[in-house]
C-alpha cells in the first residue's frame, strides 16, 4: 500500500475500547491504505506516512519518536478525530514542529474531507519521492542566450535534493558517428542521445541542441520528442531550469510538458501564444514533421495537442519561486514565423499575463495538460 497510518496513544486510555472505536472511524475513510498501529519499524517505506494523534497526552511521545527518526524533506501529516483531546495534542504538536521550522499539517473534519485531503497528500507525496530519485543532466553548456538562466546549485541541491551533473556534448556527437549508415539524420542523433543517457545513468536531462546543426548537420527536435514520450525529461537549449520544471511536471502529472517560448501576448484577452519546435509525442493528437524554425534545416516537430485545460509551469533557477497558472489551449496554430508547435493559451486570470511582462522567469515554460496549480504550489512550498 502507498499509504500508511500509525498510531498515537496516551496510556491513560483503554486501549481495547480505543481501538475499537479507532476501526470504525478508519473505516469511513475512502482511500486504500495500510493500519499499521503503534508499530513504527516500517516507517518511511510507504509513499505517504501519517500519524492518528488518538487521544491528548501524546506531545511527548511524538517529540520522543521524531527526534529518534532520521529527518526526510518530508511534512509530517497528523491525523485528528473529534475524541479524547486529540485535535487539542495535534495542535500542540504540530506547534512545537513549526518551531523548528519542520513542515506539517493536521487533517481534521468529516470523513469525505480528511479522504480527500488524504489523497490529495499521496498525490504529492509521490511527486516528491519521484524527484528525489531521479537524477539529471546538462549535455554540453547552457545556450549563450540564457543570460538569466544560471542555476544556484545548493539552492537547487536543497529543493530538488541532488546536483546537475555535467556530460560533454562531444559524446553525442562521438555516438552519433557509431549509428549505422542509412539513418536518416534527425534518427541518428535520437539513437546517439539515449545511448549516452543511457550509459550515464540518467534520466533527466538538457542538451545545447543548437550546437548540432553545425556538428551533426541537424537537430535535436525529434530525438527529445521521443526520449519524452518513452519516458525521460529530455529539454532543449541546455535550460537547466526549464529542465527541473519539466522533471516537477512529470512527477505531477505524468508528462515532461510542452517546453516553449512565449511568442505573443494579447493582455485584453489574456492570451498567450507559445511556440517550440519539439513536443513530447505522448502529449499530442497528431504531429507533423517540418524544418528547424530558425535554421530551416534538419527535422522540427508541428504537434497538435487536445484543447483543453492546461498549466503553464516555470521554476526560478535559485528555487525561491515558481509560475504555475491555469487556463484552457483554444487554439493549435500553424503561422510560417513561430517555431512549429504553437499554442493559443487562455488563462483563467486575464492578469496572469502581467507577469510575462514585468517579473518573468527566463524565456521558456511548460505546459503541462490539465490543473495542476493546487499540487505545485503545496509540493514547491
Amino acid at each position: 500500500m502507498s499509504i500508511a497510518i500509525y498510531t498515537l496513544t496516551s496510556p491513560l486510555h483503554d486501549k481495547k475500547a480505543l481501538e475499537e472505536a479507532t476501526q470504525a472511524f478508519l473505516s469511513t475513510l475512502t482511500v486504500p491504505f495500510t493500519y499499521r498501529g503503534e508499530n513504527f519499524s516500517t516507517w518511511g517505506q510507504s509513499d505517504l506516512d501519517i500519524i492518528f494523534v488518538r487521544t491528548g497526552g501524546t506531545e511527548n511521545l511524538f517529540k520522543k519518536r521524531h527526534m529518534e527518526t532520521p529527518k526526510t524533506r518530508r511534512p509530517v501529516y497528523l491525523l485528528s478525530w473529534g475524541s479524547n483531546n486529540s485535535l487539542a495534542a495535534s495542535m500542540e504538536i504540530l506547534s512545537w514542529l513549526r518551531q523548528r521550522e519542520t513542515k506539517g499539517e493536521i487533517i481534521h473534519g468529516t470523513p469525505e474531507h480528511i479522504s480527500s485531503v488524504i489523497a490529495e497528500k499521496e498525490q504529492i507525496e509521490k511527486a516528491r519521492k519521484s524527484i528525489l530519485n531521479s537524477s539529471a543532466a546538462i549535455i554540453g553548456s547552457p545556450s549563450d542566450w540564457l543570460i538569466a538562466s544560471n542555476i544556484d546549485e545548493e539552492a537547487i541541491k536543497a529543493k530538488i535534493g541532488f546536483y546537475i551533473k555535467v556530460i560533454p556534448i562531444r559524446q553525442v556527437e562521438k555516438a552519433a558517428g557509431k549509428v549505422k549508415l542509412g539513418k536518416e539524420g534527425a534518427e541518428q542523433i535520437y539513437e546517439a542521445l539515449k545511448s549516452v543517457i543511457e550509459a550515464n545513468g540518467v534520466d533527466a536531462f538538457t542538451i545545447r541542441c543548437f550546437d548540432l546543426l553545425s556538428s551533426l548537420k541537424n537537430t535535436g527536435c525529434l530525438a527529445l520528442a521521443k526520449l519524452n514520450a518513452e519516458g525521460y525529461i529530455a529539454g532543449c537549449e541546455g535550460d537547466i531550469p526549464a529542465m527541473l520544471s519539466m522533471l516537477i511536471s512529470r512527477a505531477v502529472s505524468g508528462v515532461s510538458g510542452f517546453q516553449a517560448n512565449p511568442s505573443r501576448i494579447d493582455t485584453d484577452k489574456g492570451e498567450v501564444v507559445f511556440a517550440h519546435c519539439t513536443i513530447p509525442l505522448n502529449m499530442v493528437e497528431r504531429y507533423e514533421l517540418d524544418t528547424h524554425f530558425e535554421s530551416g534545416i534538419g527535422v522540427g516537430i508541428r504537434g497538435f495537442m487536445k484543447e483543453g485545460p492546461v498549466t503553464v509551469f516555470k521554476l526560478a533557477p535559485d528555487a525561491s519561486r515558481f509560475f504555475a497558472e491555469e487556463g484552457k489551449l483554444v487554439e493549435n496554430l500553424r503561422e510560417s514565423n513561430l517555431c512549429r508547435t504553437q499554442q493559443k493559451i487562455r488563462f483563467n486570470d486575464k492578469g496572469a499575463t502581467k507577469y510575462f511582462l514585468t517579473n518573468p522567469i527566463g524565456n521558456h515554460h511548460i505546459i503541462i495538460p490539465g490543473h495542476w496549480k493546487k499540487i505545485l504550489t503545496e509540493l514547491l512550498a
